[in-house]
């Protein structure tokens, strides 16, 4: 019998040394997204799309969390987290850590990927490099697109400084009345409605004696050498480029709100026209006099300013991920259809659905047992999208509830939804107005739903509700079963091809008397406390969580052997991070894939030497949650939509369910170790904080865990 191992009771776990900073670790995780676009083994163009990414990343985290610290140091905020600082701490932090970051982006872009992408013929121009005739079609491009457009905005005493909507591009501009010898300071508002690149015509893409593929300029620069059309009569003397992002956080005070939808929309409104400005983006070059006025006007500090070299906004580079240039992407991949429903996807028509009896449905499948399903390597199409658009045609079908998260716009899962509601069956979706930077969106959906009948519910007062489930009760023979789809991600098929996630279609009976009471509590009046398979938040999924761990320490404790493997997109909670530490104490071997912020130290002698942690940065967002307990021999394995983060555990309604059949916790297994074998694109994270990367060693073979699921997928019978 293995020895007992005792834990250490004298270190204080909750100690703030033993903690990593959230916003601090946010940073480390998109420092790795920025890595794929210096990482030389990435293909050009995904390298350019990388960059693009971190510069949307970069945009919410001002928007959403360092406008938060701000608006905490305004009132006065005096409570540590948990690894010990305070607001301002974390802020000065934060722009120390990220400038550096933001330098090497814009070097990156300016210095390495702007001269490869010219020697493929894709030429990213300044104005002042263009020839004659390109400066004369953009002259003539200007007056006829851009200037009408055009509101110049003069800044003096009977002039207020203008307000700057959130994440505009702008150029600051002096100009000097020749009559009167005064300087005056104005702003125009480069057109977010045009294209940031100003492309030339196939004619004009010659480009030092070859044919280019795509020549191009930024559209500021030509706003900007055409100045002297927005201020005849005026000198102008110097201009400078710039961009504001501002708090856009919703603040939406559900228990007052009459009509949460309402309410919702009002605050879109503010969110338009923006709140406080948390940072301004400016190039190294602007004037003084150009960049003081606007430093002042925005009360902002130089912690709040950052100086770029180059483009500004470089998530425009998105523009040009289109370009028929596949030798410089990722190969096409086309998800493959799970063996199970091949027979299932044979016809494909709206006729089809219709006769039922040319079709295998999927509801047959699922009798024959539960069904997992993993995007992108496995089609949301054939899989999810069909259970749910085969219900809505099936005339066994009775009713159908699920919830709405985020979903595509030109979404074939609502219009399935609708089409239910025309083929009446009772339908019930929750859709969350609160998903951030998806609400309207999600209010355009909620009204189209309602407007054929379908109940819509905006789900429950205080919480988000991010459960991915569906539910379908179906009459077969003289009884009612009950189909369930239990997932990790949305309901989108647009992010279904980019996030790697699970889902879980089954009819087992307490999955569905589970789903039934769940969605009871979201749409009507209920206090349910205990589900019979579910782990539920914020009802039982901490307590669970916690027990489930605890019971591997006790494993530990007693001489067996003790595991756990948990995968999911970020580790914050302190109560979860402790009991892990506690565990570690035992003996319990402990590996954690967490993509994104991981506030655990990991190989800490004495607290944390058993846990490992890893990220995993690829081409795929890595979406998908998985816990996996050792339990004595008696494999424990769950999936579901929460994080170990406060919000998911205790301020959302989350649902993660066990994967009982054996086959499918043997794949569940089989995932998890092609993950924590990854030597191409995983990452360790260090007991100081620091991410090392992994690389093959002399005699090993490149182990991509997202290539091998690809290659799994295509080869799976």
């Amino acid at each position: 019998m293995a020895k007992v191992r005792e834990t250490v009771p004298q270190i204080d776990l909750g100690d703030s040394q033993y903690y990593f900073n959230r916003e601090l670790s946010w940073l480390e995780f998109n420092n790795r997204v920025l890595h794929e676009a210096i990482d030389t083994r990435t293909p050009l163009l995904e390298r350019l799309k990388f960059a693009a990414i971190f510069s949307s990343n970069l945009d919410e985290f001002f928007m959403v969390r360092v406008s938060t610290l701000k608006e905490q140091v305004e009132a006065q905020v005096s409570k540590l987290t948990p690894d010990g600082r305070t607001p301002e701490q974390q802020l000065r932090e934060i722009s120390q850590q990220l400038r550096p970051m933001v330098t090497r982006q814009h070097q990156l872009v300016e210095q390495e990927l702007r001269p490869l992408l010219a020697q493929h013929k894709v030429h990213i121009l300044n104005y002042i490099d263009l020839d004659q005739d390109q400066r004369f079609y953009l002259q003539q491009y200007f007056e006829e697109n851009v200037f009408p457009i055009l509101t110049p905005l003069a800044i003096d005493p009977s002039h207020p400084f203008p307000h700057m909507s959130n994440l505009s591009l702008n150029l600051a501009v002096s100009v000097k009345d020749p009559v009167t010898e005064k300087d005056h300071f104005a702003r125009v508002k480069v057109p977010s409605i045009l294209p940031r690149f100003v492309e030339f015509p196939e004619s004009l893409r010659q480009y030092e004696g070859q044919k280019a593929v795509w020549v191009g300029v930024p559209l500021e620069q030509v706003i900007a050498h055409n100045l002297e059309a927005l201020f005849p009569g005026m000198v102008i003397q110097e201009y400078g480029f710039f961009r504001i992002t501002r708090d856009a956080d919703l603040e939406v005070q559900e228990y007052e709100a009459d009509d949460l939808l309402i309410a919702i929309e009002q605050e879109l409104r503010k969110r338009r026209l923006g709140g406080f400005v948390v940072r301004l983006e400016i190039q190294t070059a602007m004037p003084e006099s150009l960049r003081s006025p606007l430093v002042e006007e925005f009360e902002l500090t130089d912690d709040d300013v950052y100086e770029v070299e180059g483009l500004l906004n470089l998530k425009d580079l998105f523009a040009l991920l289109g370009l028929p240039l596949p030798e410089l992407k990722d190969p096409v991949w086309t998800p493959a259809i799970p063996p199970r429903l091949k027979r299932v996807n044979e016809y494909e028509t709206k006729e089809a659905f219709q006769q039922q009896q040319a079709i295998e449905d999927i509801f047959s499948v699922i009798q024959e047992g539960d069904l997992l399903v993993h995007h992108p390597y496995e089609s949301f199409t054939a899989s999810v999208q069909r259970f749910i658009t085969q219900a809505a045609y099936d005339p066994q079908v009775l009713a159908i509830k699920m919830t709405l998260y985020r979903t595509s716009g030109d979404s074939p899962i609502v219009n399935a939804l609708i089409a239910a509601a025309e083929n009446g069956k009772q339908v019930g979706v929750l859709v969350e107005l609160k998903a951030r930077f998806d609400e309207a969106n999600n209010i355009s959906w909620a009204r189209r739903l309602e407007a054929v009948g379908v109940n819509v519910v905006y789900g429950i007062v205080g919480l988000k509700t991010h459960t991915k489930i569906v539910l379908v009760v179906r009459q077969e023979d003289k009884q009612l079963r009950r189909y369930v789809h239990i997932g990790t991600g949305n309901y989108n098929p647009k992010t279904a091809s980019l996030y790697t996630d699970l889902g879980l279609l089954s009819c087992r009976e307490e999955l569905g008397a589970d789903l039934t009471d769940l969605f009871n509590y979201l749409t009507g009046y209920s206090r349910q406390q205990a589900y019979r398979k579910l782990l539920v938040a914020p009802v039982n999924l901490r307590d669970r969580m916690l027990a489930l761990i605890q019971r591997e320490t006790a494993h530990a404790q007693q001489g067996h052997a003790a595991a756990i493997t948990a995968k999911m997109n970020a580790l914050i909670d302190p109560m979860i991070i402790r009991a892990l530490y506690e565990a570690s104490q035992a003996g319990v071997q402990i590996d954690l894939v967490v993509r994104g912020m991981c506030c655990l130290r990991p190989g800490i002698p004495g607290v944390s030497e058993t846990i490992r942690v890893m990220s995993i940065i690829g081409r795929y967002l890595e979406h998908s949650r998985i816990f996996r307990f050792h339990n004595n021999g008696d494999e424990q394995i769950f999936i579901g939509s929460a994080d170990w983060m406060p919000r998911n555990l205790d301020r959302r309604v989350e649902a993660v369910t066990p994967v009982e059949d054996p086959k499918l916790v043997n794949e569940l297994q089989e995932i998890l170790q092609i993950l924590l074998s990854d030597n191409r694109q995983a990452w360790d994270l260090q007991p100081d904080g620091r991410y090392i990367q992994r690389y093959p060693g002399p005699d090993e073979a490149e182990r991509s865990a997202q290539r091998i699921l690809m290659e799994r997928a295509n080869h799976s019978e």
